[in-house]
């Protein structure tokens, strides 16, 4: 088990390090719990519902549910239970050592027709003193509706039972804390309470989602018999999927972890994978970047699903599928796909700021939905029909009915590669002819003739192998810099973008091809700094600054290795493993100081450690190679 001592948070900030928090989840949605043991942030139920505690992005009106023993001085360290998402925070004190133990039961179990119907959603916590007799303090104090909503508090079965009632029409939600212990109502609209337990003992909170006609139900979920069962079917459940796991290279630790988190980021009920679990977390502290990533894009859900195929995860990859599918199957005759979706499939994500929210750390504004579900952007047809060309060669292969649709996709980019879009990059200054968006346009429509030829499946082969030629050709005579010696990013410009990276494993370029070593070098010589890599510099229409992609330094190591750099490549791959949290995960960027940055954590950037894993293991595998 991975675990590190940490320094709390400093009194003189209510915020902690994005760093120092850990994630459970239930498949639906994901809580992040501080070092200090802390819920400061989870959406409830689903990943894309409003938040009921964002103390991260606002100390005073987020919400927050608070569990944690009172022992000055304590040291803090986290941990998981092996191979699994249950969480375990530890105090350590000359007074006495206690923890506190967290996990989500998972919300879609089978039931008597084998069929999987969705269980309460419940969030468990059990407080625990190792040593020494320890004094505790819970506040549970939910915020409703992104903390705008007002609710009402009830205490029932002697304070066992708290049922926190939100009527609010646009988002009703009933929530009930079963309690081993006495709870009682600070008239704040919190449960609270103190106690204290001696060594051996334990006391269980169990927060859940009710139906309002149900809230005042007889029993309780926080008994010493259905913690021990739920915690039991919890860890059984994840021990089990990631035994499924292909992977023994290496890195078998920082894989499994990362596999652990792309499976959390998962929806079990829609088969969809969100970018993040959060919003609003900035890409520089007191910056303006500060975007919601709790919905499914095309790019980084097909690159992680190629990832989980990659380790052996067929299952979820299916899911995915099914969902893309249906996404496929909606457009019209001519139409084209957004980038983005909602993780149920819906296409509307309109973008609003929280006014109320002072931001982590003062990073403001705090907004969720997403604007850019609007923009073009050209390079997901290659995203996606990679995605599917691996599927339907190491899955199942695909169906007639989505061939047809996938079809009428290759035929629309065929009209439309030469035009202008956002990039990979979602950039709000404007579009431009960018180099990863042609460069996955020829993916989409190299990776179409493959499979129609693969599958023997009626395709205008002659003409999509004429507009993938006329793409390559394109690429080379109007997206190379001779005074460089690179390809830039854009047609005719002279910024290096780090998405370029990209080229050699996707296989437009040999990754020893003259063209390419020079690119690598001026990658290395404008966008990487020690290990870590920015995605590019320079003006993009938003302001404000951003650290370092941990996703591009990962596609770094990997291109150093399939280039022949192979010491190289595990000497950054080394330091960037340094680069995790204590528990082995990642946020989207790193600041100057190392400090984790943007929303956490993200998908992309454990699919990318997770290829770059892979890739490195094969090159250090090669016949004669050094290790």
């Amino acid at each position: 088990m991975r675990q590190a001592a940490l320094s709390p948070p400093s009194s003189a900030s209510h915020y902690q390090p994005i760093e120092n928090y850990g994630v459970i989840g239930n498949l639906q949605t994901v809580a992040l719990v501080g070092m200090d043991g802390a819920i400061d942030f989870l959406s409830f139920p689903y990943f894309d519902s409003p938040t009921v505690f964002a103390a991260l992005l606002d100390d005073a009106r987020g919400g927050r549910f608070a569990l944690a023993p009172l022992l000055d001085g304590a040291r803090h360290r986290q941990l998981y239970l092996s191979d699994s998402n249950i969480l375990i925070s530890r105090f350590l004190s000359a007074d006495g050592v206690a923890e506190v133990s967290d996990f989500m039961p998972i919300a879609l179990e089978p039931d008597s027709t084998d069929k999987k119907t969705e269980a309460p959603h419940r969030l468990v916590r059990r407080a625990r003193c190792v040593r020494g007799e320890i004094k505790f303090r819970l506040r549970c104090q939910p915020r409703f509706n992104y903390g705008r909503a007002q609710h009402k508090v009830e205490t029932r079965a002697h304070g066992r039972q708290v049922l926190f009632l939100c009527d609010d029409p646009a988002h009703p939600l009933t929530l009930r804390l079963h309690s081993t212990l006495p709870l009682r109502h600070d008239g704040h609209g919190a449960a609270v309470a103190e106690f204290t337990l001696r060594a051996g003992e334990h006391a269980a909170f169990v927060l859940e989602e009710v139906q309002a006609d149900q809230a005042r139900a007889p029993g309780n979920n926080a008994s010493h018999e259905f913690v021990a069962a739920a915690f039991k079917a919890t860890l059984n459940f994840w021990q089990r999927w990631l035994a499924r796991s292909t992977y023994k290279g290496r890195w078998r630790e920082m894989v499994d972890r990362s596999a652990l988190v792309l499976k959390l980021l998962t929806s079990q009920k829609y088969g969809s994978i969100v970018a993040a679990p959060t919003f609003g977390l900035p890409e520089f502290i007191g910056g303006t970047r500060n975007w919601d990533y709790r919905y499914t894009w095309i790019r980084d859900a097909s690159f992680t699903l190629y990832g989980l195929s990659r380790l052996g995860f067929y299952e979820e990859a299916g899911a995915f599928m099914r969902w893309l599918e249906a996404r496929c199957a909606e457009l019209p005759d001519g139409g084209a796909l957004q980038i983005m979706y909602g993780i149920d499939g819906r296409a509307k994500l309109t973008e609003e700021e929280l006014p109320d929210f002072e931001g982590y750390r003062g990073s403001r504004p705090v907004r969720y939905g997403n604007a850019a579900y609007g923009q073009r952007q050209l390079d997901i047809y290659g995203e996606l029909m990679d995605s599917v060309y691996i599927y339907n060669k190491f899955g199942t292969p695909i169906s007639n009915a989505l061939w047809l649709d996938l079809t009428r996709l290759i035929d629309w980019v065929c009209e439309h590669w030469r035009e202008p879009d956002e990039g990979i990059w979602e950039v709000r200054g404007g579009q431009q002819e960018f180099l990863y968006s042609r460069i996955m346009c020829w993916v989409a429509l190299d990776r179409a003739v493959r499979l129609a030829q693969k599958r023997s499946f009626p395709a205008p082969l002659a003409r999509w192998m004429r507009e993938r030629d006329r793409i390559y050709r394109d690429i080379y005579d109007n997206f190379w810099d001779a005074r460089q010696a690179a390809f830039t990013q854009t047609k005719g410009g002279r910024t290096i973008d780090a998405s370029c990276l990209l080229m050699p494993l996707i296989k437009f370029i040999s990754p020893r091809d003259p063209r390419w070593l020079s690119t690598l070098r001026a990658v290395e010589r404008e966008l990487v700094d020690d290990s870590l890599v920015y995605r590019y510099k320079g003006a993009d229409g938003i302001p404000g600054r951003e650290g370092t992609f941990c996703m591009c330094s990962f596609w770094y190591v990997e291109a150093l290795a399939r280039s022949g750099d192979v010491r190289q490549a595990r000497y950054i791959m080394d330091k960037l493993l340094g680069y995790a949290n204590h528990l082995g995960l990642y946020a989207e960027e790193l600041g100057p100081a190392g400090e984790h940055l943007g929303n956490f954590p993200q998908a992309f950037t454990h699919l990318a450690l997770i290829s770059a894993a892979y890739a490195l293991d094969h090159a250090l595998d090669e016949p004669g190679r050094e290790h």
